[in-house]
């Protein structure tokens, strides 16, 4: 190895054995993953429950899996679909994004899945893939499938709380809406728009900032686009940089501050934050890996 890239390697300018760039080492000092669990599959729809217990879903299975502390994953349920997204809602169940059914809701307790939504209007979803949840409890949820950058056609999706509540288109004509966050003050939403390797602001119904516009927030490179997102207390976005085998780090008005390298493959699909460490899913290995974030 030459000396120039024995200075960058420890400087923290390495990128996984590709082209280099910078780690944010703000963020996580060295950021250097280790490997979690092995559960197989492939994994996307990384969180945590309100026991602090991590759960991971298998997209080509159907299963729902806890991820045990020794590395071990145990399977809880199965959609008998394609589970995409995942995250637990305030009540404390796990609502699933499934590519086949639509919107799922698991009760982890006894195992149940209730069938929230998989039509709009007269019209069969088209293939869910993410959720996020707002501070009143409704949920948005992304819906690509079928879209892509010359047919920008895919939709984001609004469900009020409420047992009475009814579907919302709230934004369409997305190129591939992946992911999907709510800002650190809750009045505009972060989409990845995977297809064309851009993650779009835009403000949330009824936004009570006068000055909120849709707009792109920041742009990708390498890999195919922006999956899974996680966004931080401090306003630090995290996204999945699919194909490129990084997660993506940004400061909280869409600077980018870096790359984290994910050894497992190129396929990290998703993120979770746990006590300070951030869980990672990949894809083409079936594995789950973390590093410890920095006390900000």
């Amino acid at each position: 190895m030459n000396k120039s890239l024995l200075t960058l390697l420890a400087s923290g300018l390495v990128y996984a054995g590709a082209a280099l760039a910078a780690v944010p080492t703000q963020l996580c000092g060295e950021c250097r993953l280790e490997k979690y669990a092995h559960c197989g599959g492939f994994l996307e729809g990384a969180t945590v429950d309100r026991d602090n217990v991590l759960w991971v879903v298998d997209l080509l299975s159907g299963r729902v899996m806890q991820v045990n502390a020794d590395g071990s994953c145990t399977t809880r349920a199965n959609t008998g679909g394609q589970p995409n997204g995942a995250k637990f809602g305030p009540d404390g169940q796990l609502w699933i994004a499934d590519k086949l059914l639509g919107l799922l809701r698991l009760d982890t307790k006894t195992g149940a899945i209730t069938a929230v939504a998989s039509t709009y209007r007269a019209e069969k979803l088209r293939g869910l893939n993410d959720i996020a949840f707002d501070k009143a409890g409704g949920l948005y949820f992304t819906e690509p499938y079928g879209s892509n950058a010359l047919k920008p056609d895919g939709r984001l999706f609004y469900l009020p709380p409420g047992p009475n509540a009814k579907l919302q288109v709230v934004a369409a004509n997305l190129a591939f809406p992946n992911g999907v966050v709510l800002s650190r003050d809750g009045n505009a939403l972060l989409i990845g728009e995977y297809a064309l390797k851009r993650i779009t602001s835009m403000p949330i119904p009824n936004s009570p900032n006068d000055f909120d516009a849709t707009y792109v927030w920041a742009t990708t490179s390498g890999g195919v686009g922006p999956d899974g997102m996680l966004m931080l207390a401090d306003g630090t976005l995290l996204a999945a940089n699919f194909e490129a085998g990084e997660v993506l780090a940004f400061d909280s008005v869409g600077r980018s501050l870096g790359t984290i390298p994910v050894p497992a493959g190129p396929r990290v699909t998703n993120l979770a934050l746990r006590d300070d460490w951030l869980y990672v899913t990949e894809g083409s290995s079936g594995e789950v890996w973390r590093v410890r974030l920095l006390k900000r």
